[in-house]
């Protein structure tokens, strides 16, 4: 037997906790919604899944984000005067869309949901430093965006996940140690380390994206925000401008990837940890688990079940992330180049090429999640040992050094750049030269190139979300090392262009501005009328 750590015993009474708030208070009344109206809204939020598609973890709060707008644009038309009851109609659609389940969150969450809807709207009433143009509608949705995150923490409270988050930051506040030479160079300030490992921490055990890390970092500088009196909001409102400029610094730091790269490679023991406890009666798991054979069966038991999850999670990500580029960016930019063909050239467009337009995209997705490669049994050994040295008390910690990049001087630099350039120009000419080979028009060949580059930069972080349980150092070949000198170029385009996407979806702000409110309207009404008819019923004896 051995003695588990103290971070590991507060873990487990963590799970323990979390474990006894799921179970249903006694008497408590809950949220219902009506069947009919929630298959109605369920069947549409599966459509807006494939046009705003993120990854599953993030699908519930972009819906949340997305409602949230309409409701605060709403407020804003009557100058934030009445919040009216936003919380009640927004948690009603949320459960009727399937976000969350129906018959089990507390009518008492929807005071707290508009507490927290109250306090976000106090805030940009008053803010002294409202800004206009593009930095005051970012902060705009950016405050938007951190209200959705305690929104969907009010209504399913995080707990597990927070208390892993904290288990690793812990471990990892010890084991990172910062070389001089960045602190000398400036490259970052000595008081924010713990800010970028905790931001690395997020990022690599639950891949948070901003919003998020934005929230959990305004809750680990004012760790009562949650619960905020009247003073503590209007201490925050007066400098939240520039809380949400140093979060986005922080969050923007260039040394925050070396800090990532660490905590990606060392984050497997961690999730595994949180999948014994998660499993298992917490409570009882302290006991079972100081026997080191024990705790052996069980890693290797959540390894397999999360190594098969992963496999059908990223297949999945695969299939909808292809569809939702197919529908948001292939059939758009096939649209205008239809359109271009007959606008411009006169010509009816090769009915061959339209076909070769969106299979070429599908089928390199196709390629690419083939290829992904699964963990090897030496992993499943590193990770075994390395889940027990955080479970157990130890003399000894290990260090993980981060340290600045090698320099390189102005000649070196020139050389490095025009190599990639030159990658760039024969990858890009060689994609020409083989669809102009096929004779496809030139409308089609930027098309194309376009499609090929956002596929490869979605497929490429894919295959990285399929590491995650890797702790090998990965070994490249040389045909590794060419093909990064001649795809990164392309997966640079990709990251672009997607990038720019997100903000100019064109089909999702259709969707948002002609159908969403009316729809939600309709399904309203269906709800409504379902329980007229019940009443009639109820009247005929």
């Amino acid at each position: 037997m051995q003695e588990l750590s103290e971070a590991t015993k507060k873990l487990i009474a963590q799970y323990a906790f979390a474990k006894q708030r799921e179970l249903p208070r006694q008497g408590a009344i809950t949220i219902h919604v009506d069947e009919v109206a929630q298959k109605v809204a369920a069947f549409y939020e599966q459509i807006r899944t494939i046009v705003d598609w993120k990854e599953e973890h993030l699908m519930r709060r972009a819906a949340i984000i997305r409602k949230l707008k309409r409701k605060f644009f709403d407020m804003e038309l009557k100058n934030f005067s009445d919040t009216g009851n936003a919380a009640e109609s927004l948690v009603f659609e949320l459960i009727r869309g399937g976000h969350f389940p129906n018959d089990k969150i507390e009518e008492s969450k929807i005071g707290d949901v508009q507490r927290a809807i109250n306090k976000y709207v106090f805030i940009l009433k008053n803010n002294p430093e409202n800004k206009e143009g593009k930095a005051g509608l970012n902060f705009y949705n950016w405050i938007i965006d951190v209200c959705a995150c305690e929104i969907e923490e009010t209504l399913v409270p995080a707990i597990k996940e927070m208390a892993l988050i904290n288990y690793m930051f812990e471990a990892m506040k010890e084991k990172i140690k910062v070389s001089d030479k960045i602190y000398n160079a400036g490259l970052l300030k000595k008081e924010f380390t713990y800010v970028q490992i905790y931001i690395a921490v997020c990022l690599a055990l639950f891949k948070l994206d901003k919003p998020i890390i934005s929230y959990n970092l305004i809750k680990y500088r004012y760790p009562d925000w949650s619960k905020a009196d009247e003073k503590l909001i209007s201490d925050i409102a007066q400098k939240i401008f520039r809380i949400w400029q140093k979060i986005e610094e922080d969050l923007e730091n260039p040394m925050g990837n070396k800090f990532y790269n660490i905590c990606e490679k060392y984050d497997t023991p961690y999730l595994l940890m949180g999948d014994i406890l998660a499993i298992n009666d917490p409570a009882e798991m302290g006991k079972e688990i100081s026997d080191p054979s024990v705790l052996e069966n069980l890693i290797k038991d959540v390894y397999s079940k999360r190594l098969a999850t992963l496999k059908s999670r990223i297949s999945r990500a695969a299939v909808y992330s292809t569809i939702s580029i197919f529908v948001t960016k292939v059939l758009s930019l096939v649209l205008l180049e239809v359109l271009i063909e007959r606008v411009f050239f006169k010509e009816n467009p090769n009915l061959t090429v339209l076909i070769s337009d969106v299979l070429i995209p599908t089928v390199l997705m196709f390629l690419i999640v083939s290829g992904i490669k699964r963990p090897s049994k030496k992993n499943l050994n590193l990770v075994t040992m390395e889940t027990m040295k955080i479970a157990y008390k130890k003399e000894g910690t290990d260090t993980y050094e981060i340290k600045p990049s090698r320099k390189k001087g102005f000649v070196m630099k020139f050389i490095l750049s025009l190599v990639y350039v030159l990658s760039a120009f024969i990858t890009f000419g060689a994609i020409y030269y083989a669809l102009h080979h096929f004779n496809f028009p030139i409308t089609s060949i930027v098309i194309d190139v376009i499609f090929i580059a956002v596929i490869l930069f979605a497929g490429t972080a894919l295959s990285k979300r399929a590491q995650e349980l890797t702790m090998e150092d990965e070994k490249e070949g040389f045909i590794g090392f060419l093909s990064d000198v001649f795809f990164l170029p392309v997966q640079g385009l990709g990251r672009w262009i997607s990038n720019k996407w997100k903000k100019y979806n064109a089909l999702a702000a259709l969707f948002n501005a002609l159908i969403d409110m009316p729809f939600s309207a309709f399904v309203e009404f269906i709800e409504k009328w379902r329980y007229f008819i019940k009443d009639k019923k109820e009247e005929i004896r």
